[in-house]
C-alpha cells in the first residue's frame, strides 16, 4: 500500500511574528511547502522579507490575490480580476513559482461558483497562471481546539491531500508541530508538488476548471 501524501500549503501571510516560527518549524521537519500570499502584504518591507526568506529556504511562492476581500464571482468585472491578480503578482515579482502559482479567495475554503468570474479565468488563462484549489480545510483560523483532528481525519479520506494551513494571528502555529508529529505517525510522505486534481489551470490552458466553478 503506498503512503498517503500530503502536501501543506500556507495562506494569507507573510505575517511578521508568524510566518519566521512557521518556517522554522518547517525547516526543522525538513517539509517544504507553498506560501500562498496576500499582495497588499508586501507592501510593508517585514512581511517582504518574510516572503523572501521563504523562497530562499525552498518553499513556493504563490498568489493568493492582492486584497483577499471579494470573491470574483461577486465582483465579475476584468478590471477587479485583473487588480487581484495582477497587482499581487508584480508585488511577488522574483519570488514567484515559474507556473505562476495562483489560488483564489474562497470565503471560507469553500468550493463553488463564487470562486471565478469568466473575466478572472480569462486574465489567469492569458497570463499563463498555474490555479491551484484545495481538498483540505481543517480551519485553523475559527478553531484553535479541534483543526488538528479534522486534518487527520481528513488526510486519512484521501490519498493526496493538499491542506490549507494559515501563517496568520489565530491561525496554524501553535497547533502545527503538534499536526506534522501526527502525520509524521501516519507516516506520510509529504510533497510539494500538487496533485492533478486541484489544478484548474495551467500555462495558458484549462485543466480541470468546472463550471460549477464559475458565476457567470
Amino acid at each position: 500500500m503506498m503512503p498517503r501524501r500530503v502536501t501543506l500549503t500556507f495562506d494569507n501571510g507573510p505575517t511578521p511574528g508568524i510566518t519566521e516560527r512557521v518556517l522554522d518549524i518547517l525547516k526543522r521537519e525538513g517539509i517544504r511547502s507553498t506560501f500562498f500570499v496576500i499582495g497588499r502584504n508586501l507592501v510593508d518591507p517585514a512581511a517582504a522579507s518574510l516572503a523572501r526568506n521563504a523562497h530562499a529556504a525552498g518553499h513556493w511562492i504563490g498568489n493568493h490575490t492582492f486584497s483577499h476581500s471579494v470573491s470574483f464571482g461577486d465582483r465579475p468585472t476584468p478590471e477587479f480580476a485583473a487588480h487581484e491578480i495582477e497587482s499581487a503578482q508584480d508585488l511577488i515579482a522574483e519570488l514567484s513559482h515559474p507556473n505562476k502559482l495562483f489560488r483564489p479567495y474562497g470565503n471560507s475554503g469553500v468550493i463553488g461558483p463564487h470562486l471565478f468570474s469568466r473575466a478572472a479565468i480569462a486574465c489567469l488563462l492569458a497570463n499563463a497562471y498555474q490555479t491551484v484549489l484545495w481538498n483540505s480545510v481543517p480551519g485553523d483560523w475559527k478553531d484553535q481546539a479541534g483543526w488538528v483532528e479534522r486534518c487527520v481525519a481528513q488526510v486519512l479520506e484521501s490519498d493526496w491531500s493538499v491542506v490549507v494551513l494559515h501563517d496568520v494571528a489565530q491561525g496554524c502555529l501553535p497547533h502545527l508541530p503538534e499536526l506534522i508529529q501526527r502525520l509524521n505517525n501516519l507516516g506520510v510522505v509529504y510533497e510539494q508538488e500538487f496533485p492533478e486534481s486541484v489544478i484548474l489551470t495551467r500555462a495558458g490552458k484549462k485543466v480541470n476548471l468546472l463550471p460549477t466553478y464559475v458565476s457567470d
